[in-house]
């Protein structure tokens, strides 16, 4: 019998979505716990692609999921959950002892933070099966073929070497095939140096056409004499209309085959509560999205859900201010979501944030 995703009928856009990254065990202290406190933990299963995926296929978008995880309860347990979430998981790879000698699922530890107190997180993740498996045993034009979308992020490549190749080959043969292809440059401290991601992010540029975030990428005002700087140098971290208009110019100078950035801006008034807002620039022109405020369950997967927000209304032709507002209430939902991804499958839900109603639906 065919499998088949019930979510998918009378779906009104053929786009098929895939993505390519890590998926872990995540940990959690029940009731904002502190790890050094607990005697119990929470699990469940997250990543940036994987939210990315989760959150799209919930909303009725045809999304596959592509990793590696060890042949054990663990990596059966991750898939059963993105299958559970009616992302596609065949190309999923089960890896044996022998392809993956470590043979380990990446973990991460989350400390919910509350109040004033600000969520930490620890990875366990080294020689996850990701990053041992030989990924030159993968065919990517096959891999990729039949789909029109695919999202990658600056996570994946920080991991090991023949991830940082298995990102880098699969832009180039997606550009090839005429994908639409989105990249969250989505910097982790705790992987690689500012340095190093900026150098490999940057090398990614040409084969993008949707930006997620400004960092990590050089920037320069001058190629040929880095003392002049870059165009992100100095700006804050809450710009205002006309900084982030001048930034997203002279991405768009340098990279003309970028069709969209998006980044949203974080205020951080306590660990609990937390303001957003976006800009984008798209078709010639910067817009700047509503300011949402709200109370936080979960931090964890804001962008992520940010990022599946702007790819959803990108793939059903939202007008531009519907596209950055839906992108912005899609990240304010998953505040209120426990877990890694934005577990919303209703779409007026979303819409309804977005344009700020938030009375009772009966």
């Amino acid at each position: 019998m065919e499998h088949f995703n019930p979510l998918l009928q009378n779906n009104d856009s053929p786009k098929k979505f895939f993505t390519i990254g890590e998926i872990m065990l995540r940990l959690s202290p029940p009731n904002y716990e502190k790890i050094r406190m607990a005697s119990s933990f929470e699990a469940s299963y997250g990543g940036s692609e994987a939210n990315i995926a989760l959150a799209l296929a919930n909303l009725g978008i045809d999304s596959t999921f592509f990793s590696v995880v060890p042949n054990n309860s663990l990596g059966k347990s991750a898939i059963r959950m993105l299958r559970s979430n009616d992302v596609h998981c065949t190309p999923m790879i089960l890896s044996t002892p022998e392809e993956t000698p470590t043979h380990r699922l990446g973990t991460y530890y989350l400390e919910t933070g509350y109040g004033i107190r600000a969520s930490k997180v620890i990875y366990d993740r080294k020689h996850s099966a990701i990053t041992e498996y030989d990924f030159s045993k993968v065919n990517l034009d096959e891999l990729l073929d039949g789909y029109d979308w695919l999202h990658l992020s600056g996570i994946t490549p920080a991991l090991a070497p023949n991830c940082r190749k298995l990102v880098l080959d699969s832009l180039k043969t997606a550009k090839e095939k005429g994908m639409t292809v989105s990249f969250d440059g989505n910097f982790r401290s705790a992987l690689w140096t500012w340095e190093e991601a900026r150098d490999f992010c940057t090398e990614c540029l040409p084969y993008v056409d949707v930006l997620l975030g400004i960092e990590p990428y050089h920037l320069w005002k001058d190629d040929n004499d880095h003392s002049k700087g870059d165009w992100k140098d100095g700006v804050p971290l809450q710009p205002s209309y006309e900084q982030q208009d001048e930034i997203f110019q002279a991405f768009i100078d340098k990279y003309p085959n970028i069709k969209c950035i998006a980044r949203h801006v974080r205020y951080a008034h306590s660990g609990s509560e937390n303001s957003l807002k976006a800009f984008m620039w798209y078709d010639g022109h910067t817009f700047e999205s509503k300011l949402f405020t709200f109370n936080i369950l979960d931090r964890v997967g804001g962008g992520d859900a940010f990022a599946s927000g702007l790819i959803y209304a990108m793939i059903h032709n939202y007008r531009a201010m519907d596209m950055i507002n839906f992108a912005v209430a899609s990240s304010a939902i998953k505040h209120t979501i426990h877990g890694d991804a934005n577990i919303t499958d209703d779409v007026d839900t979303i819409r309804n944030l977005m344009n700020m109603s938030y009375d009772i639906k009966r």
